[in-house]
């Protein structure tokens, strides 16, 4: 039988093969590692080669050791190029732009209040105590000046520390991290559902972010900067300056060795160890701050003992809480519609207003002081503010008590000097002032004469005193209102229907002029509600608020002109650039001669008229104005003025109910005007006698038609001598109708001149007769009328 082929040894034989050849070991192939091997692991790789020549028993453990190392720097890179990507987006450029708050000014610079943006102030690092410096350095990051951003010595020293203590005991944020985390949101919420791996993912972007930041501001001046301008420290207090200016009523320039440390010792936990809220707590975060510094030899030992023997003297409680204003809501108002059209951004401006700080502070008090003594009368039937205020808890129900309304106005700026919108602004927010549309009464009976003067009337005209005859007014249908003391003097000159505020005679004159004719003067002079046209509009039983009535009055002292009324007269950016300005903006309202002879008789109505408590209660100096009380009591109305200053007061109930039995314009609001005066007299708004630059000449005309007296005129004795301003003056052919020169009787298509309505039927036997003695002037009621005024038809 053959032998097996050497090149299948042992095949078909049955012998086994050789045991020596199965025990021989083979030499293992050199395979060289791939390229992609090598471009991701040469750190292993090379780390590998170097461990080779060591024996087997260190090599292992020093292997093992090391790939963690290696797999360690892997997963820093990787999270390093991770974060450095999600830290790009980042504006660095944000972090000066502080959201800042908008300060607002009164017209002599002192600060009302703050509004938009974060209750924040911005100062230079020059303006900051270099004892708070310090301070911030010893307490929250004393190698700033050493590191790049993240202390990882200070990281380092943390992670030992917290493991000795098995806790969290020491933090190693630097002042460029806390910079980061107060100026980005490094929250992301796709990891809302574990707090813990957020937080942590937080930290490391905020890591990635610091050092952006200390690239992008390589003077570390400028961080330390950025930072103490966003700090939190407490109650919504941002940055060193506000709340250096919220604790210590000082700026941060001033701030001792004691308060320095205080406010630095409080950044960790700024809610939980404020001096408004415990000032043990702060004065142990003092003590240790003080400590730190002396540790850190900021300061000695014998500095950090005095300054820990001083007392902490904070802000007292009664004026820490920074009351709601109507002044500035009327403000915020007006601004809002000025930011929107002028494409201005809100946040970080300065905003000069009209306001006068101390009128709108005296007209405050005025008003409440006038109302808590109406409150205290016998037989008050209504809640009082002082009730109220007892309610117990701190959800109470709106106040139901008598509430009032101021607005002061510069005559010849239109510039808003007081905004009274209630008598306390935290306690009802409603703006009376502003918003507030109530029924105006009597004090739009003097724009109603502005209208019939324009028509022809002179204030000597005679009109009529006696009941409305149904067909007489146009539109009235069956309507004719009552005179407020119940008695009818017939035919008086029509100033004496104003001053004597009569019903009837005012609805005449309102007659004599159109009813349109008097809608457009009410428009012309800033009411922004439409008039009805129902003769009722007459007697003022429409709605309009305390700010229109008052910029319509001052029509009278500027003669005709209206100035627009304005609360902001500039605007400026946070570096002083001025970025709006509203200065006085005037136009003719009415005629000249019209609204002086109106001015005339409401002057009149302080001396001798409804309004001549004036005098007795204590303002002396010449002024004008007029009264209103609705019916039942309801609204009580003064809208006043002196040459420098136009003035409306309202005072009424929410809810339209009687207030007071008698409770007259005379009574409750003319008094409030009063004290506003009395100051703004002393604040150099002077009251001097208001003077017109009308030319006047005089002639002859008839006291029952205005016109210009004919012979018939001087034969019955209607005719007078009157002073008529140029403008005024009835051309030479305008002769009196109601008295030809024969005397001849005319119809009643006769009495219409020159396109004007109808004149009333003029019974000559009663124009003769002596008018009915009407008695003293009285307060004013007046007639009922509806709460709203109600279109009537027109027969």
């Amino acid at each position: 039988m053959p032998n097996p082929s050497s090149k299948d040894p042992g095949k078909n034989s049955g012998k086994s093969a050789d045991p020596r050849a199965s025990n021989r070991k083979k030499t293992p192939e050199f395979r060289p590692p791939a390229l992609g091997s090598i471009i991701l692991f040469w750190p292993f790789l090379i780390f590998h080669a170097l461990l080779r020549p060591l024996p087997k028993f260190l090599r292992i453990p020093l292997r093992l050791g090391g790939d963690l190392c290696i797999a360690g720097l892997y997963v820093a890179f990787s999270l390093g190029v991770i974060y450095y990507v999600r830290a790009r987006p980042y504006d660095m450029n944000k972090v000066a732009e502080m959201p800042q708050r908008t300060i607002v000014y009164d017209r002599k610079g002192v600060e009302l209040g703050r509004i938009h943006g974060e209750k924040r102030d911005v100062i230079d690092i020059a303006n900051v105590s270099q004892d708070f410096i310090f301070a911030i350095l010893a307490r929250e990051d004393k190698r700033f000046y050493k590191h790049g951003g993240v202390d990882w010595v200070g990281v380092g020293r943390s992670v030992v520390e917290n493991f000795k203590r098995r806790g969290m005991a020491q933090g190693a944020s630097t002042l460029t991290m806390q910079l980061a985390r107060n100026t980005f949101p490094l929250k992301s919420q796709l990891l809302n559902f574990s707090p813990k791996i957020q937080e942590l993912d937080r930290k490391l972007l905020e890591v990635a972010v610091s050092y952006r930041l200390e690239a992008a501001y390589p003077d570390k001046q400028q961080i330390m900067q950025h930072y103490l301008n966003r700090v939190f420290l407490g109650h919504n207090i941002r940055g060193l300056e506000e709340a250096s200016r919220t604790y210590f009523e000082k700026s941060a320039k001033e701030l001792t060795l004691s308060e320095s440390a205080l406010l630095a010792g409080i950044i960790r936990g700024p809610n939980a160890f404020s001096p408004f809220k415990t000032i043990d707590g702060a004065r142990h975060e003092r003590d240790t701050t003080l400590d730190s510094m002396v540790r850190e030899q900021f300061i000695t030992l014998e500095q950090a003992e005095a300054a820990k023997k001083e007392p902490i003297n904070i802000r007292p409680e009664w004026r820490r809480s920074f009351h709601d204003s109507y002044a500035m809501d009327a403000v915020g108002q007006e601004l809002e519609r000025i930011l929107e059209s002028e494409n201005i951004e809100m946040g970080g401006l300065k905003i000069t207003t009209t306001i006068d700080s101390l009128l709108q502070k005296k007209a405050e008090d005025a008003l409440d002081a006038k109302l808590r003594q109406v409150e205290r009368s016998p037989g008050y039937q209504h809640q009082t503010r002082a009730a109220w205020k007892e309610l117990p808890g701190e959800n109470k129900p709106p106040p139901q008590y008598l509430q009032g309304s101021v607005v002061a106005i510069e005559n010849l700026t239109g510039a808003v000097l007081a905004v009274v919108g209630g008598r306390n602004a935290d306690e009802s927010r409603f703006n009376r002032a502003m918003q507030g549309k109530r029924q105006i009464g009597s004090v739009f009976k003097p724009f109603v004469y502005v209208a019939g003067f324009d028509a022809g009337l002179r204030p000597d005209t005679l009109i009529n005193d006696g009941r409305l005859i149904r067909g007489e007014i146009k539109g009235a249908r069956g309507w004719s209102p009552d005179n407020s003391d119940g008695k009818y003097g017939g035919y008086m000159p029509a100033s004496v229907g104003l001053i004597r505020s009569r019903n009837t005679m005012s609805v005449r004159v309102g007659n004599r002029a159109g009813i349109d004719a008097v809608g457009e003067v009410a428009e012309s002079v800033g009411f922004k509600t439409k008039m009805p046209k129902s003769p009722i509009s007459f007697l003022g039983s429409w709605e309009a608020s305390t700010y229109e009535v008052a910029s319509a009055y001052t029509i009278f002292p500027n003669v005709g002109v209206r100035y627009q009324p304005r609360l902001i007269s500039e605007i400026r950016d946070r570096d002083g650039n001025i970025l709006f300005q509203n200065l006085p903006k005037s136009y003719e309202a009415t005629r000249p001669g019209s609204a002086w002879a109106v001015n005339n008789i409401l002057r009149e109505v302080t001396e001798r008229g409804t309004a001549a408590a004036v005098k007795s209660l204590g303002f002396l100096k010449p002024c004008g104005g007029k009264t209103g009380t609705t019916n039942e009591y309801r609204d009580a109305w003064f809208a006043g003025y002196t040459s420098s200053i136009t003035c409306a007061v309202w005072v009424g109930l929410d809810t339209p109910k009687k207030t007071i039995e008698k409770g007259y314009g005379s009574t409750l609001a003319l008094p409030v005007w009063v004290e506003i005066m009395k100051t703004a007299d002393k604040l150099d708004y002077k009251a001097e006698g208001i003077k017109s630059q009308l030319s006047f000449v005089e002639c002859r005309l008839c006291r029952a038609s205005g016109k210009r007296a004919t012979p018939g005129c001087e034969a019955a004795g209607e005719a007078y001598t009157d002073s008529v301003s140029k403008e005024e003056l009835p051309p030479e052919n305008a002769l009196c109708p109601i008295h030809p020169a024969k005397a001849l009787a005319v119809s009643e298509a006769d009495l219409a001149v020159d396109g004007a309505p109808k004149a009333e039927t003029v019974d000559e036997a009663a124009l003769k007769a002596e008018p009915i003695d009407l008695g003293p002037i009285k307060d004013e009621e007046e007639a009922p009328l509806p709460l709203k005024a109600i279109p009537v038809e027109e027969e």
